[in-house]
């Protein structure tokens, strides 16, 4: 793994990627800092850095494009695929690269409360909690890069589905807010992601008995549960799906100066999730 990392971490500055994402994050992010903290004189960094998530959704593309599909399309998989490093040290091994790159503005960023201390009062605690939960915002999002990537051999459609997942997930909240709060309607919701789990892991295993078995007793169980006790079922999905609101997460430090765990907990799962699956699609192209 330590390989694979140091030859990626490497690839990344040989060529402009590097520097371009690293120098895009920065400019936008000490912009926002000019006109909010000092021309505004907002003491709160985390503003700023709240204003600059749509940037992910060119950046993050930008970075995770090629990690894999510039391998499956230069053919350069396959000596990844037979070398004795096990998949889940290639897939970590990328991750983990791209991470470090995105640590270079994240770590930057942390220099900006302290101007802001410097010439006044300023939420230290509250920006620095900003920050490390911005931070693993990235990292989710770098780890749906990374898995786009792994499903294709371009490049660009790899970087245009990624700004497209990532798109929706800037716009969740206005998204989730159309799901109707019925019972019924969230019944039906909640079979239908329980079908899609099902052919995903179908999609894995290629074992129909496991991923239709795993289908039915899910779907059954929900069906059960709804003529038992309907109204558990009311704004469910809504209750639910709006814990993936990430932008909400950073403006809930700064409304509310405190720092949820929970969100944090709930940003590496899901980061750790994609990068299972990653791992997954990786290996089945590496038996067949």
């Amino acid at each position: 793994m330590i390989a694979i990392y140091k030859r990626e971490l490497k690839s990344y500055f040989q060529s402009m990627i590097g520097y371009a994402f690293v120098a895009f994050l920065m400019v936008f992010t000490g912009v926002y800092f000019a006109a909010y903290n000092l021309n505004s004189g907002i003491p709160y960094f985390s503003y700023a850095l709240a204003s600059t998530m749509f940037i992910f959704l060119i950046a993050i593309p930008v970075l995770t494009m090629r990690s894999f599909a510039e391998e499956r399309k230069s053919r350069t998989d396959q000596l990844l695929l037979t070398s004795p490093v096990s998949v889940a040290g290639i897939v970590a091994g990328k991750y983990l690269a791209m991470v470090s790159v995105f640590v270079i503005p994240v770590a930057i960023s942390c220099l900006y409360p302290l101007v802001i201390r410097a010439q006044g009062y300023s939420y230290i605690k509250v920006d620095y909690a900003a920050i490390l939960l911005y931070f693993a915002i990235g990292c989710v999002y770098i780890a749906i890069g990374m898995f786009l990537s792994s499903l294709t051999e371009s490049q660009i459609i790899a970087a245009v589905s990624t700004f497209a997942a990532l798109l929706v997930l800037y716009l969740w909240k206005g998204i989730v807010g159309f799901i109707p709060a019925g019972a019924k309607y969230n019944m039906v919701g909640v079979a239908a992601i329980i079908f899609l789990v099902g052919y995903l892991v179908f999609a894995i295993t290629k074992n129909w008995l496991i991923s239709t078995g795993l289908a039915t007793v899910g779907i059954g169980v929900s069906f059960v549960v709804y003529i038992t006790n309907g109204k558990a079922y009311e704004s469910l999905l809504k209750n639910v799906l709006g814990k993936l609101d990430f932008a909400s997460m950073l403006t809930n430090i700064i409304d509310n100066r405190l720092f949820d765990v929970s969100n944090l907990i709930l940003c590496i799962s899901i980061a750790f999730l994609f990068v299972f699956l990653t791992i997954q699609i990786i290996q089945k192209r590496r038996w067949s």
